[in-house]
């Protein structure tokens, strides 16, 4: 009868200490998640700062945004928030540099018995068909150039012509000439003061009429423009 007792009351302490432990799980899980959450952001943090460590804006800038926006209420945003608008303003301005400098194309070679060196834009507007490039070269034989080249059946101009021009939105008008081989190309005049001015600039527009499309206004977005990559030829 003693051992009875005595079993039963062992029992009864393990069924306690079962329901201890069952209502002590069913209190937690949320204080369990709210930790993970917490546990998560502070990863993502440290990550974030590691970006910022190796000085990559672009990839840093995201992970904050994304800690800012799914994990709000922690530690881990509240830092993020200190630095982040600068980061991405910073990261803004990165991405736009590299978007204008991919839009230049250089090479290097040999043309027409000399080395040439040229630079060369398409137009931002118009696109397609009529797309327009702005090349830059200069040539051991015939030396510095700056001319549009077309699609289609080239330019209208006779003789010299005015093209009207804006630098920044800066009106001016530079004179122009077609070459006499026939190609679709507009030689620029003073090529030299043209390639110092379009270094200063943004945007340069420029009002051409060609044969296909009537008169038209080519957009050159020129800011993303190297000139180390476009040196002076050795004499």
């Amino acid at each position: 009868m003693k051992m009875r007792s005595t079993l039963f009351a062992v029992a009864c302490l393990a069924l306690a200490a079962c329901s201890q432990d069952g209502s002590s799980s069913a209190q937690n899980p949320a204080a369990d998640q709210q930790n993970a959450h917490a546990q998560e952001a502070a990863q993502k943090l440290a990550l974030y700062q590691q970006m910022l460590g190796s000085h990559r804006d672009d990839l840093a800038a995201p992970i904050g945004e994304e800690v800012v926006n799914d994990f709000g209420d922690t530690p881990a945003a509240a830092e993020v928030r200190k630095t982040l608008p600068g980061i991405e303003r910073q990261a803004k301005a990165q991405a736009e540099h590299d978007r204008l400098t991919a839009l230049w194309s250089y090479q290097t070679g040999v043309q027409s018995g000399g080395k040439q060196i040229s630079a060369s834009i398409s137009s931002s507007k118009p696109t397609g068909d009529a797309t327009v490039r702005l090349i830059l070269r200069r040539h051991s034989k015939w030396g510095q150039s700056v001319y549009l080249f077309g699609s289609g059946h080239g330019f209208v101009c006779k003789d010299q012509c005015s093209v009207p021009m804006r630098f920044n939105g800066k009106p001016e008008t530079w004179k122009a000439y077609l070459p006499k081989t026939g190609e679709p190309a507009l030689f620029i005049k003073d090529d030299a003061r043209f390639i110092r001015a379009m270094s200063n600039a943004k945007t340069v527009e420029m009002d051409v009429t060609t044969k296909d499309q009537g008169r038209e206004t080519l957009v050159f977005e020129v800011g993303g423009y190297d000139p180390a990559k476009f040196p002076e030829l050795k004499k």
